[in-house]
C-alpha cells in the first residue's frame, strides 16, 4: 500500500534563506490521510484496507494533520520519510541542481544556488 504513493517534499517560498525547521511525515500516515480524506473512506473501512486497527489509523490520520498544521502554521518544511525519489537520485532536496518547477515558472532553488555562487565569487 505505501509503495504506491509517490510523495514530495514541501517547503515554504518565502524567506527561503532562512534556516527552517523540518517536520517528517512518515508513508503510513501519508497513507491514512489518503484513505480518509482523499479517498474519503471511514476509519473502519482504512484500517481494514491497510490491514491495520482502527486506533492506529485514527492515531496516523491525527498525527500527520498535526504535523501539516504545524508546518503551515510555522513555516515549516515538510520531508516524506522513505520517499522513493530519494533512491532514485530525483530528490530536488538531494541534487540541488533538479527544480522542481516544471511551469516554465522561476526555480527558487536557483537563485538561491546563483546567489551563493557570486557571494563566493566576491570573496575570492
Amino acid at each position: 500500500m505505501y509503495d504506491s504513493i509517490h510523495a514530495r517534499c514541501y517547503a515554504p517560498q518565502c524567506n527561503i534563506h532562512e534556516n527552517i525547521e523540518v517536520v517528517y511525515l512518515f508513508p503510513e500516515e501519508i497513507a491514512a490521510l489518503d484513505l480518509i480524506d482523499i479517498q474519503q473512506l471511514d476509519q473502519e473501512e482504512a484500517a481494514l484496507r491497510i490491514g491495520v486497527s482502527r486506533k492506529t489509523i485514527w492515531r496516523d490520520v491525527h498525527e500527520g494533520r498535526r504535523k501539516m498544521a504545524d508546518a503551515i502554521i510555522h513555516g515549516k518544511v515538510i520531508v516524506m520519510k522513505e520517499c522513493s525519489d530519494r533512491g532514485n537520485g530525483t530528490c530536488p532536496k538531494q541534487n540541488m541542481n533538479l527544480c522542481p518547477k516544471t511551469d516554465g515558472g522561476v526555480c527558487p532553488r536557483s537563485s538561491v544556488m546563483s546567489d551563493q555562487t557570486d557571494d563566493s565569487r566576491s570573496d575570492a
